[in-house]
């Protein structure tokens, strides 16, 4: 079972093992980014010997397989033993304490953005305000240039002078990055020396200084949480989570790519690589917001699927899944999947989709792409009509039912393996089964945060609809050229004055992609108004002029009458439609109490 201890050791011991690589950092660790500010805070904590908190080591080795890397500040000359501890927690401290208590070099702070330069600083301590009751710890921390300066009016003055030792003795300032070193004797013997003659008792102020300052830091403890080596990586993921909630969350990606670097690949600069793949791709838009944990996730569920039928285990594909991937599978497979997410993208824009931000679930596309891996790879017919079909209703039944919101590696387990059964025996999915979209839910779909909303507007662009202003077909070219955009066919100025009911004139029932010249066109006039445009100023015919009202799902004739009630539940019953035939599976309650409360009537097929 693996165990956890917890003790306090020394901080000269564990700036020791900085220094020496017995100590160092897991490769997922983020870089040291601490400003000028928060480096004398700390000093100020350990000069005056208050804590400063707990640190987590993990043991090196076992079932822990992490490249890692030296703390910044630390030489590789200087290394002599290999890692025993991997610093979980504690970073940014030591990182710190080492580079101002035992690095000959500047501290590096951040960044100085004018320059682009790292700013580099010393930090000593004032003797005397160290010694004085009166003054504040932190004003007695005096940080200084890299040149050993503190400089004033744009550095034309020096205000102070530390770049030689006599300076430093002049000035009565103790270099930090002494108090761990045999140096530090040469100095006090050295400032007892530069003040030999001046009568001052300098013996008894550097005594009084090394006795209430110096030994404070010689005897700082810091308490040790050590961790197993035993622990499984999902249990590492957690606990450092945990433990940096101020910072930007440890992702599983970071993890693997820790563990695939042990094994000299770089799973970073590779996946830099599959996303250039994805942008030369001509409809790679679609995947711009596939991430690198959800490219895993998909390896993993592909690896455990093949696997599954080799009957050597589960369809599964969660954290602890992904973050035990195997390297040589992951490279088995790394192009047959990099395919998939391709061909995902393709079915997509059939689907009626042509920019990622209006995709409904960019987590369907994880399943979706291990599905066409799997077909490409093993030549399962996908391409063929009737297998085709059954991917879209699969797809088109998770976005109605909108079951990819949430927590999803059940659910791609479950399809992937079902969406294959179902090609070959006709039982379907479990996502198909399940789901199921109300009549009355039209009413509530209002914006982009709705799945369900941006299905309807990918069915309407699916079906090749024409510009309300030209008549020209609405493809993929012309929606991004025209910034094409989701807008009100009963425009939202003239709604609002006619007073019809918000949750009506402002839900996806009346809504529609529409190029932005042709909504700068309608403004907020009424329909019989815009459409007499239509006619009159563009041109078209009165065939045009209707071929285009009704390829949006509309009835031409009740919008040019301004007929926004009969309009409105004549359109509800065509978006209806639309979606059953996209689900395959019909749509209960279209005559319930509710529906009719709702809109008025029933909303039966035309």
């Amino acid at each position: 079972m693996a165990s956890i201890e917890s003790h306090d050791r020394k901080l000269s011991e564990l700036l020791s093992e900085v220094a020496n690589g017995k100590s160092q950092l897991p490769e997922f660790q983020r870089s040291w980014v601490w400003d000028d500010t928060k480096i004398c805070k700390l000093i100020e904590s350990i000069t005056s010997g208050y804590p400063m908190g707990a640190a987590m080591f993990l043991k090196a080795g076992g079932n822990i397989h992490f490249k890692c890397r030296l703390f910044t500040g630390v030489d590789e000359k200087n290394i002599t033993v290999k890692p025993e501890y991997l610093v979980l927690d504690g970073q940014q401290r030591l990182t710190t304490l080492y580079q101002v208590f035992m690095s000959k070099n500047p501290v590096q702070t951040c960044l100085d953005t004018k320059r682009n330069k790292p700013i580099q600083r010393y930090y000593y301590l004032d003797i005397r305000k160290c010694l004085n009751p009166n003054e504040d710890r932190l004003d007695a921390i005096i940080s200084v240039s890299e040149k050993k300066l503190i400089t004033e009016d744009i550095g034309r003055n020096i205000k102070l002078d530390l770049s030689t030792t006599e300076n430093e003795y002049k000035n009565l300032m103790f270099p930090l990055n002494l108090a761990f070193s045999s140096e530090s004797t040469d100095w006090m013997l050295g400032l007892l020396e530069y003040y030999r003659d001046s009568g001052e008792n300098m013996l008894a102020l550097y005594k009084e200084f090394k006795d209430k300052v110096i030994q404070r830091i010689l005897d700082y403890q810091i308490p040790i949480i050590i961790l197993d080596n035993e622990l499984p990586k999902e249990a590492v993921c957690q606990i450092f989570e945990n433990v940096n909630t101020g910072g930007v969350p440890l992702t599983v990606f970071e993890l693997v790519t820790a563990t695939f670097a042990a094994d000299n690949h770089n799973l970073r600069e590779d996946w830099e690589d599959i996303k250039k793949i994805f942008k030369s791709k001509k409809n790679g838009e679609l995947l711009s917001e596939v991430y690198g944990a959800s490219f895993l996730q998909a390896m993993t569920l592909l690896v455990s699927y093949k696997r599954s039928l080799a009957k050597e285990g589960a369809v599964t594909c969660k954290k602890k899944d992904v973050l035990a991937l195997d390297i040589n599978d992951y490279l088995a497979n790394h192009d047959i999947l990099v395919q998939g997410f391709c061909s995902a993208a393709d079915f997509l824009v059939h689907q009626g989709f042509y920019r990622s931000k209006d995709l409904p679930y960019t987590s369907q596309i994880v399943p979706l792409a291990a599905i066409f891996a799997y077909n490409e790879e093993t030549n399962q017919n996908l391409h063929l009509a009737h297998y085709h079909d059954l991917l879209c209703k699969w797809y088109w039944c998770g976005v109605f039912g909108e079951l990819y919101g949430g927590a999803n590696e059940a659910r791609y387990a479950l399809d992937i393996a079902n969406v294959f059964e179902w090609m070959k025996s006709g039982s379907q999915p479990d996502t198909v089964v399940r789901s199921s979209f109300q009549p009355t839910r039209l009413l509530s779909m209002r914006t982009r945060n709705s799945a369900a909303y941006k299905g309807v507007m990918a069915l309407i662009m699916q079906d090749s609809p024409l510009d309300f202003m030209t008549g020209n077909k609405m493809d993929i070219a012309s929606y991004i050229d025209e910034a094409t955009d989701i807008h009100h066919i009963f425009p939202q100025t003239y709604c609002r004055a006619q007073k019809y009911p918000d949750n009506k004139w402002d839900s996806v029932v009346n809504k529609t992609p529409i190029y932005a010249s042709t909504n700068r066109s309608i403004g907020g006039r009424a329909p019989s108004d815009y459409i007499k445009t239509m006619r009159t100023t563009k041109g078209l015919s009165e065939e045009v002029v209707r071929n285009a009202i009704e390829s949006h799902k509309i009835n031409p004739d009740l919008l040019m009458a301004d007929d926004f009630d009969n309009y409105f539940v004549d359109r509800a019953i065509r978006l209806l439609d639309r979606i059953e035939l996209a689900m395959g599976k019909v749509i209960s309650g279209r005559d319930s109490d509710e529906t009719i409360r709702e809109f008025g009537r029933p909303l039966l097929n035309l």
